[in-house]
């Protein structure tokens, strides 16, 4: 009989996204249960205050916490800490916490078997055994998904010359606009990758990349053979499509979430960084996908020429980690 987990869902669409890539890598393996998790507004107190109770939940438009509890439960940000400890409290410590991001303060982090913590967060002051280091974030990619993808969308970008670089944008950081100078720079290196590869470009926008900055590189990229799906556009995101057709893929260094997808998808990928934008904690994550050779910087002399030392998956890392823990 397989082990059951329960995954604590809150309004954090970043650490719903990651969740469910671990879930994903742990399909057929454990039984999984989603729990929706709903905060009133104490749900914003510190950890250290709403401790090993469901202070700052809604209970009726949550999910229902009642027995029988889990052998595991995945809190998957840091205000579902509170949550999971009061699980594993009721449950007379049976069932083993799995935290996805260092906890606020250290609270609580004598109770979880395991702590999922990126490299480049530098938020947690302790190693121990329970601490698990990861590069980037676990994202939805992986290699069945990757093949469906490519079936339902190859046909659709069969017109476009080859090679098809998909270009992957987000933009400002911490509602600070993207400067616009690093929008005309992309779209400058865009140019000179065509001219010397031909072929197409996948593109795809985001809300933070701001509609003066996206208007720049269209503009830029005038006349050059592509498929766009731009920020508000109404129709099928093509996004997993872009990952799966892409024979190069070109992210904005402000998102690890993007930057960790393209990774795990088998073909090169140029990182742009431009200049007076990213956080040191974005510089620390560019600077170690380039180390272990899953990424180029695309303003490397030998960027066309860069072929990927590895693929990045951190949900198979985790999912392995979660396993060993049941067996344990």
């Amino acid at each position: 009989m397989n082990k059951s987990l329960w995954v604590l869902l809150d309004d954090r669409r970043g650490s719903v996204g990651q969740a469910k890539g671990i879930i994903k890598a742990l399909e057929n393996k454990i039984d999984v249960v989603e729990k929706q998790i709903v905060y009133t507004p104490l749900g914003s107190l510190p950890n250290w205050i709403r401790g090993k109770t469901l202070i700052g939940v809604n209970i009726r438009e949550s999910d229902n916490l009642n027995p029988p509890y889990p052998d595991l439960v995945l809190s998957t940000s840091r205000r579902t800490v509170p949550v999971a400890r009061f699980i594993r409290q009721k449950s007379k410590e049976k069932t083993k916490i799995i935290q996805l991001m260092y906890p606020s303060e250290g609270v609580g982090l004598k109770d979880m078997a395991l702590v999922i913590v990126p490299a480049h967060e530098r938020a947690f002051k302790r190693v121990g055994k329970n601490i698990f280091v990861i590069t980037g974030a676990p994202t939805r990619i992986f290699d069945n998904v990757l093949l469906q993808e490519r079936a339902k969308w190859v046909e659709i970008f069969a017109h476009l010359p080859r090679p098809l670089t998909a270009v992957i944008i987000g933009g400002g950081i911490k509602n600070k606009p993207w400067p616009l100078e690093n929008a005309e720079a992309l779209a400058d290196k865009l140019k000179k990758i065509h001219d010397k590869t031909g072929g197409s470009f996948l593109v795809t926008s985001s809300r933070r990349t701001g509609i003066k900055a996206e208007q720049i590189i269209m503009d830029k990229l005038k006349g050059i053979p592509m498929y766009t799906y731009l920020w508000g556009e109404k129709k099928e995101n093509p996004i997993m499509g872009f990952y799966a057709c892409a024979d190069r893929i070109v992210v904005t260094a402000d998102s690890v979430s993007m930057c960790s997808e393209a990774c795990g998808c088998h073909v090169p990928v140029l990182l742009f960084q431009g200049q007076n934008w990213l956080t040191s904690k974005h510089k620390r994550f560019a600077s170690s996908l380039v180390e272990k050779g899953y990424a180029q910087d695309i303003d490397a002399a030998n960027a066309l020429d860069f072929c990927p030392a590895g693929v990045l998956n951190p949900a198979n890392e985790i999912a392995e980690q979660i396993l060993k823990i049941c067996q344990s």
